[in-house]
């Protein structure tokens, strides 16, 4: 009676095994590696913040500059919908340069072959300004846009939205194409 017991429990051991083999699997497809590249261009609407001058104030981060951005996000993408990963850009302000570090999370609500995209960026911004090394700041992005199937391995995208970096905010106008592996 013993012996019957052990062997329906390695039994039942080997079953829940092969469950969690077969659900690893499919798991595993449904989640794939991505690399997204974009371009964009940032159209300054307005500082966030009004700054009552003192004695040494050297002036707002930008004022009025509009900029363009090129970035790169490398993440995982989860059944062709849900992506996530992390981004580094480069941002030219009309000659103040800079970086970007973000997070990114987009959203494609639809499966089609044209589904609309919503997409979040936050993380940190440095430029180089008449600040001494410049100054860093967060940064933030809610896009929303288009995104078109090309094949099960690339889609491209155009977004709109708003940003905030800098204590500014823009418009940015984005075009970028994913890889997804």
């Amino acid at each position: 009676m013993y012996i019957r017991l052990i062997n329906m429990k390695k039994g039942r051991l080997l079953i829940l095994f092969f469950i969690v083999i077969l659900a690893s699997d499919q798991g595993h497809t449904q989640v794939r590696y991505s690399l997204k590249a974009e371009t964009g261009y940032l159209n300054y609407r307005n500082k966030t913040i009004q700054v009552d001058p003192g004695p040494d104030w050297k002036g707002y981060y930008l004022n009025g500059e509009n900029g363009i951005d090129i970035s790169v996000v490398n993440g995982i993408d989860i059944n062709n919908r849900f992506f996530a990963g992390l981004g580094l850009g480069y941002v030219n302000f009309e000659g103040i340069k800079g970086l970007l570090i973000f997070a990114n999370l987009e959203i494609l609500p639809l499966k089609t072959l044209l589904s609309p995209v919503v997409d979040i960026k936050f993380g940190y911004s440095h430029i180089r300004n008449q600040y001494e090394n410049g100054t860093g700041t967060g940064f933030g992005e809610l896009s929303g846009g288009l995104n078109y199937r090309l094949s099960d391995s690339f889609n491209i995208f155009a977004k709109s939205g708003i940003s905030l970096t800098q204590q500014s905010w823009f418009v940015p106008f984005r075009l970028g194409i994913c890889y997804n592996r």
